[in-house]
């Protein structure tokens, strides 16, 4: 399904953390290219760098040296408004704790990335009552995240980064708080309902049970990228 084409192209990446005046590099000169169609993990040992990566590749982060590029577009060069404006539009974020909010229902929490970009309330929650039924969610769109399992939240969480139709989605742990059996069925959703050629998807990962359903898998340790590999290759 993948093409030539990149989503994300990171190059000499470098982050940098100031803790209480101590310097910890995080990212010590990252290159990576995620390619459109493709299902990337990043795996490696716990504070290599990982959802740093991923941070910087969804805009949430800056890097202090390098260039990181998401379709094309230098996301160091953008202004805040703009920088904003570009993730709300091509990126969703899946993230570890959910994060959803509490006292909002299923379809509510999952309509937030729509009202952001202008969509009407009541639309918001058609589409985003459409997007919890794809994820096997349809009779749950007025609950509450309490009312709701691990597994489920996780689906709202996933419906909420795939409800604006974004090109890229980054997951960060999708599978770490779940059994096998509903890992697998969240990698399987994944994969049904977010890849396609004009998307790409990157998730960090601990979990070697779901590594058959990449494309590619990078590994990283100590802020570097220390190989890329086809998923079959890196099993094996």
């Amino acid at each position: 399904m993948e093409t030539n084409e990149l989503a994300v192209h990171c190059r000499k990446v470098v982050k940098v953390y100031d803790t209480g005046g101590q310097k910890v590099t995080a990212l010590k000169g990252v290159d990576l290219e995620i390619k459109m169609g493709e299902l990337m993990m990043l795996v490696g040992p716990s504070g290599c760098g990982k959802t740093t990566l991923i941070s910087v590749i969804a805009g949430i982060l800056d890097q202090d040296e390098g260039t990181c590029e998401v379709f094309g577009e230098n996301l160091l060069e953008l202004h805040n408004h703009q920088k904003l404006h570009f993730r709300a539009k091509n990126i969703g974020f899946v993230f570890q704790a959910y994060n959803l909010l509490p006292s909002l229902t299923a379809a509510e929490n999952v309509s937030v990335p729509l009202i952001i970009n202008g969509v009407k309330r009541n639309e918001a929650e058609r589409r985003a009552a459409h997007v919890l039924d794809q994820v096997g969610l349809g009779g749950r769109t007025e609950s509450l995240p309490a009312q709701l399992s691990g597994g489920q939240q996780q689906r709202v969480a996933i419906a909420r980064a795939l409800v604006h139709d974004p090109r890229l989605i980054v997951c960060d742990e999708p599978t770490s708080a779940l059994d096998h059996e509903t890992g697998h069925t969240v990698m399987e959703l994944l994969k049904e309902v977010a890849m396609h050629k004009e998307r790409a998807l990157v998730i960090v990962t601990h979990d070697a049970r779901i590594f058959s359903f990449a494309d590619r898998i990078a590994e990283m340790d100590d802020g570097h990228i220390v190989k890329v590999a086809n998923a079959a290759a890196a099993i094996s």
